[in-house]
């Protein structure tokens, strides 16, 4: 199981993690944590029902990996309308979404917080089936942050990336990118299963 989801009794799964992926499974989504950014609180005084009706924004984050975690729903570069209805989905949705990414990322945190270490440090990691999903769109989402930084294309073919000598300075986030593609993988089979 060392590395890899499996299928527990109930339709859950579960991982053995070394004191060290557990380390860097919460670095990586802490750090998502704050790439989403911290959910809109009402201001004090507000009436909280207005708070959950106001709208969102309509342009898209400047940010690539955000704009890749958010895309916008039409090619805003077709027609003045497709640019229109882009913004009028975003300005209802992105927050609805951003809340999401961010519950997911958190439940991670919570979840590595919460085991109890063996001898070795490790431990295992026993997710429910409604955990196992928020953990797999977690791992989605910290796949599409750490490729767009990495500017990983369908079409990188070539694996350049694959090969980069140990000192590139982007050789452990790549190794990131391709364990996370690892525990995504056996996550999708075991809910599958």
């Amino acid at each position: 199981m060392a590395g890899l989801f499996e299928a527990v009794p109930g339709g859950g799964a579960a991982v053995a993690l070394d004191e060290v992926e557990i380390a860097i499974l919460r670095s990586l989504s802490v750090q998502l944590l704050e790439l989403i950014g911290p959910g809109d609180e009402p201001v004090e005084g507000e009436d909280p029902l207005a708070a959950l009706f106001s709208e969102g924004p309509s342009e898209p984050p400047a940010d690539p990996a955000l704009a890749r975690l958010f895309p916008d729903a039409y090619d805003r570069g077709e027609s003045d309308e497709l640019r229109e209805s882009a913004a009028e989905f975003r300005r209802f949705t992105e927050k609805d979404l951003r809340a999401r990414k961010r519950d997911d990322a958190l439940a991670v945190v919570r979840a590595l917080d919460s085991l109890t270490p063996k001898g070795d440090g490790g431990a295992v990691l026993k997710l429910s089936a409604d955990d196992a999903k928020r953990w797999l769109g977690a791992l989605n989402d910290l796949r599409l942050t750490i490729g767009t930084r990495l500017d990983v294309t369908d079409e990188d073919e070539g694996g350049e990336l694959y090969r980069l000598p140990d000192e590139d300075p982007r050789k452990p986030m790549v190794m990131a990118y391709l364990w996370l593609g690892g525990l995504q993988e056996t996550l999708v089979e075991t809910l599958m299963a």
